[in-house]
This record gives C-alpha cells, structure tokens and sequence, in this order.
C-alpha cells in the first residue's frame, strides 16, 4: 500500500508559530526527514523512525521520502519556515519527475516564513508590492542574482533577502549593498533580523548608507524598504499607496 508524503513547514522557530495542521502531520508521521536542524527540532516518540541528514542534499531526502512512501510509510519532511519558500516542497517535486514508482499522496503544509516574521516584528515593511531573493549562488550564478536584485531594485519592490552571507562566500553581500547603494537612495531603510522568534533574536534598523556586510549571517533575513518605506514611532511601514512613475 502506499504511504504518504507530507512537506511541513516548521515556522521560524517559535513553537507556538508551528500550525495545529503540522503538528497533526507530525503526529501521524512514522518517518521524519530534513535537514538535520530541523529534524532535531521534532520530538522523538515510539514508533517515530527520525533521518537527519545534511544540508545540500535535497534531492536526496525528496528521493528517501518517495521511496518510504512506496513502502506504505507516512513520512514528513520538515522545512523552517515555508516549504515552498527555498525549502524542500520544490525538490520533492523534482525528484517526482524522475521517480519511477507510483506517485503516493503528497501534501504541502504551509508555515510562517522568517521574513514574514521579521516583518511583524517591525510593523509592516511589506505593505506594498515585494519579491523574496535567496542571495545563495549554491543553486544559481551570482550573476543572475545581481540581475534579479538590480531589477528588483528599479522596479521599486520592498525586498526579502534569504542566505545573505556565509562563512564561504562573505563577499556576495558586499556585493549586494554595492548594488542598492547604485539604485537607491542613501536613507532607504534595512533591516537586518536575526533568528527571529528565538530567544537568540536580534534586530537593528538602519539606512542604507549605515549598513555594513558583518550584519548579516545565514541566520539573518534582510528587509529592504521602497522607497516610501519609513519609521513612525518604533515601528517601519511601507504605505499601502504609489504615485504614478
């Protein structure tokens, strides 16, 4: 018989963020597959069969997930955030292209993103028209990303920057404050939202001109206003309205 798949997203990392829908999948499950933060962050129990596993291999763990399935299992792959957001639910299908046994149902949970979060915890800086970039050239040249980014920017989209910065290429978001400086003005608000929802979180708020590459880390999501975007009181928010260009 066979079994079912089900991609949950598991918020940003407040459990009280996780919805009632992924903690029912959770406790259904008998195989829980992901990223091995991720999975940690499931609760082992009798009968709850856990398979951590490393970051970059997606395609494998969509691959395992399928193949449990095959065997009547009920799997979930967990996600942070949002599975369709940079996350696991697009490699599941991809690897559904190539899967040669039946298809078993498949399900996509939805979840609270880290850049939503981030922006609920400054007021509403994704008020108006906004795109999501993943600054990670893992999966793309940073060529293209530069591209999407200096649209983005012209176009005047608020934007949502995924994976700014890590450890192994720490000059990719030099790169990307170049480019907004180039395209917007110097006072065009930042934020920069450290493992938001945790009790780790952190926030700063600044204009462009102020914002330096060390702000930024894998765990950070990065907001970028338009140019509308402004501060009243404690709180940043992107009006509802545009002028005509």
């Amino acid at each position: 018989m066979t079994g079912w798949v089900q991609v949950a997203g598991l918020g940003p990392g407040d459990d009280a963020l996780v919805t009632a829908q992924v903690h029912a999948a959770l406790d259904q499950a008998t195989d829980i597959i992901g990223y091995i933060p991720y999975v940690a962050r499931v609760t082992a129990r009798p009968g709850l069969v856990l398979h951590p596993s490393d970051n970059r291999v997606e395609l494998d763990r969509a691959h395992h997930a399928l193949d449990l399935a095959g065997q009547g299992r009920r799997v979930v792959i967990v996600s942070s955030g949002d599975p369709g957001v940079f996350a696991m639910a697009s490699a599941l299908f991809e690897a559904l292209e190539t899967h040669s046994g039946p298809h078993p149902d498949i399900q996509i949970l939805p979840g609270i993103t880290a850049m939503l979060a981030a922006s609920a915890k400054v007021g509403a800086p994704l008020g108006h028209d906004f795109c999501a970039i993943n600054l990670s050239d893992n999966l793309k040249p940073f060529a293209l990303i530069e591209k999407r980014l200096r649209h983005a920017a012209q176009g005047d989209f608020a934007m949502g920057f995924y994976n700014p910065r890590s450890k192994s290429r720490p000059e990719g978001f030099a790169r990307v404050l170049q480019i907004l400086r180039e395209e917007c003005a110097p006072e065009r608000i930042i934020i920069f939202a450290r493992s938001v929802s945790t009790p780790q979180e952190t926030i700063r708020v600044v204009p462009l001109a102020d914002a330096t590459p060390e702000m930024a880390d894998m765990r950070t999501v990065v907001l970028v206003g338009n140019s509308q975007t402004r501060r009243v009181g404690d709180w940043v928010y992107t009006p509802r309205f545009a002028a005509a260009p």
